[in-house]
């Protein structure tokens, strides 16, 4: 059931009372209850370095195990959400949402039997909760040291090109950094793969993307150099659709053979693996039709692995999730590699 927290939770055990839907004796037990609004999370947030990303959870309604004590009275749940749909919700019960639950396997799809992708009003709240935070992290990305950014685009690259994970892989799709969006450096990491083949691990096939409009339509293109990228009229490096000697390149959704790593860049993520993109849903869009296709196929979900400064590490709930967000199955930072999902953790032997 989700509770009331304006004062009416009197009706609700009346309700059941006349009801006849209270089970067993009369109880001081607590119903997986909290006692004090601390425990609530109303409390003003901020990210482990320090980023003020304002009331969390801003919107939500809270499930009964959460709820504060329920004295006198053991209580059955299903009993307890019929009776409360029965009851008029107030303005602001009307603006909560409900948890959002995640399914395990990669890659992941945030699912939720409340929320429908296309309910657009019910939501309006986590999208605005979206907005606030990456204005947030970017204030943060912009304030950041060079040097310190530096050290970091150092660090996380090296982490990358050492990794046994990133060695094995032989077809990945990147992300080409742009320095404008404060993006995690991939210019070493990439140049490096095309230029000299690994010693101790794998020849390897890079696609990069290349977005083809604003209604969320991006490409994964193979470049088999640096030379390979021009820039767009955002001055971001893509490949072309044909190569210099005018051939069509290969998209990653028309190979023969399926990719087993993405690197993804992203505004902020989070432990649980929650990624906060810039808005456009190009990565969610893409990452979406490419598991459907290796389902189709029957191949091996790729790794999802982001890349992420350490002021772009969220607390766990911090980042609100919608249907149709990609959860990560590792995190790269400075000071290493987070496994997330369990083939995070099979992969990167954890």
């Amino acid at each position: 059931m989700f509770w009331d927290w304006e004062g009416r939770s009197w009706r609700i055990l009346a309700l059941m009372s006349k009801s006849g839907l209270l089970q067993g004796k009369p109880t001081n037990l607590v119903v997986n209850g909290c006692q004090n609004s601390a425990a609530f999370g109303l409390a003003n947030h901020r990210s482990p370095a320090g980023v003020d990303v304002g009331r969390s959870p801003k919107a939500r309604r809270w499930a009964i195990s959460e709820a504060p004590m329920i004295r006198n009275y053991k209580v059955s749940p299903s009993a307890a959400n019929l009776l409360f749909n029965r009851l008029a919700l107030s303005p602001f019960q009307q603006t909560l949402l409900p948890l959002s639950c995640c399914s395990s396997g990669s890659p992941k799809m945030a699912s939720n039997e409340s929320i429908k992708s296309g309910n657009e009003e019910q939501l309006k709240p986590i999208f605005e909760q979206k907005r606030v935070l990456r204005s947030s992290v970017r204030k943060a990305l912009k304030a950041m040291d060079p040097s310190l950014r530096s050290h970091e685009d150092n660090a996380i690259q090296s982490i990358v090109l050492e990794a046994p994970w990133f060695k094995s892989s032989q077809r990945l799709c990147a992300y080409v950094s742009c320095s404008a969006l404060r993006e995690v450096d991939t210019s070493r990491l990439l140049s490096e793969t095309l230029q000299h083949p690994p010693k101790d691990g794998y020849p390897k096939k890079i696609y990069v993307p290349r977005v083809e409009d604003k209604n969320s339509h991006m490409r994964m293109f193979n470049i088999s150099r640096m030379d390979d990228l021009i820039a767009n009229s955002m001055n971001i490096l893509e490949p072309a659709p044909v190569d210099g000697d005018g051939n069509q390149r290969e998209d990653v959704m028309q190979t023969k053979d399926p990719i087993d790593l993405l690197l993804l860049p992203g505004l902020a993520f989070d432990k649980s693996g929650r990624r906060l993109g810039r808005g456009g849903g190009y990565y969610d869009t893409f990452l979406k039709n490419y598991q459907e296709l290796a389902k189709a196929r029957n191949w091996k979900q790729p790794l999802l692995v982001a890349l992420s400064y350490s002021v772009q590490i969220m607390d766990e709930g911090i980042i609100p999730l919608t249907p149709n967000d990609v959860l990560v199955d590792a995190l790269v930072t400075p000071s290493g590699v987070i496994p997330i999902s369990p083939a995070g953790l099979d992969k990167m032997k954890v």
